[in-house]
């Protein structure tokens, strides 16, 4: 999985020390073509209570657009119908368990990681290798304060209702997981990279979300660089997480954006570098620039 985009967490002093996040500065771009201008805003999946309420800019976009473009609109959704949709993806079938889809090695380091924990990892045995890892991001992120609730994504959309703007999704829930059943083959892999990042994050996600808090364009390339390296498995990583995604997505894209004002908001790390969202719509004759 991507290693700085599995929101990685710091201390919890920062929750107290950061300014408001309205008084923040996280970077917007602005989209335009034939006449018509949308806005692109790169976001993160998690925050804390320093994250709560959208910067002034944001919210004045929001209020400038026909409509708000998301990866997926959970909100839209029940619990229990989340539950239902994802559970094909996330359980193993056909007589697998946790512990035979992973080396000896990896089943043992996550044992330990839950025991620790006072959690048994039993309680995980039918599930996939990469949705116990999933699990594993939810504990961090809920001990250190980080949840979706100060997520950037969800308060976009809450602020798109509250203004009844029209919500547009760039992908199901469905197509999301299937993601993930992509880098199955990969899960010793998954699971050594998730344990680097829990030795890093200090250094890494704290320094991906100040940078972005701020604007700081150079600090995002510097995750996405430090996030994939050229191995099989990183160069897969990329091509399924981001790459893939940010072609089909502009061609979803560029028809609605030659007829509407657009806020478009997805993750921050799917906007930079030659197949990120910015290159690919100056390439569609669009001009993009930061405001």
């Amino acid at each position: 999985m991507k290693k700085l985009t599995a929101f990685w967490l710091s201390c919890l002093f920062i929750i107290f020390t950061q300014p408001a996040f309205a008084e923040l500065t996280p970077a917007l771009w602005q989209v335009e073509k034939q006449g018509k201008t949308s806005y692109l805003f790169g976001t993160v999946h998690v925050g804390d209570t320093s994250m709560k309420g959208l910067p002034q800019k944001i919210e004045k976009a929001i209020s400038n657009s026909d409509a708000v473009v998301v990866e997926v609109d959970l909100t839209a959704l029940t619990a229990v119908q989340i539950q239902q949709r994802s559970m094909p993806f996330l359980m193993l079938q056909n007589g697998r368990t946790l512990d035979s889809e992973l080396s000896p090695q990896s089943y043992q380091k996550l044992d330990q990681y839950f025991g620790e924990k006072n959690i048994n990892i039993k309680m995980f045995s039918l599930l996939k290798p990469w949705a116990v890892l999933l699990t594993m991001m939810q504990i961090e992120l809920q001990n250190a304060g980080y949840s979706d609730e100060f997520g950037i994504d969800k308060q976009v959309l809450a602020s798109a209702k509250q203004k009844n703007k029209a919500i547009i999704e760039l992908e199901s829930l469905e197509q999301q997981m299937e993601m993930f059943t992509v880098l199955e083959e990969h899960s010793d892999l998954m699971v050594a990279d998730t344990f680097r990042q829990l030795n890093q994050f200090d250094k890494s996600f704290l320094r991906l979300i100040n940078g972005w808090k701020k604007g700081e364009t150079a600090v995002l390339t510097e995750a996405y660089e430090q996030s994939f390296d050229d191995s099989e498995y990183g160069q897969l990583n990329e091509h399924v997480l981001l790459i893939e995604r940010n072609h089909k997505w502009v061609k979803q894209l560029e028809k609605p954006l030659s007829e509407q004002s657009l806020f478009i908001a997805v993750g921050a790390l799917h906007l930079g570098e030659e197949n990120g969202l910015i290159k690919l719509l100056q390439a569609q004759g669009f001009k993009v620039s930061r405001i």
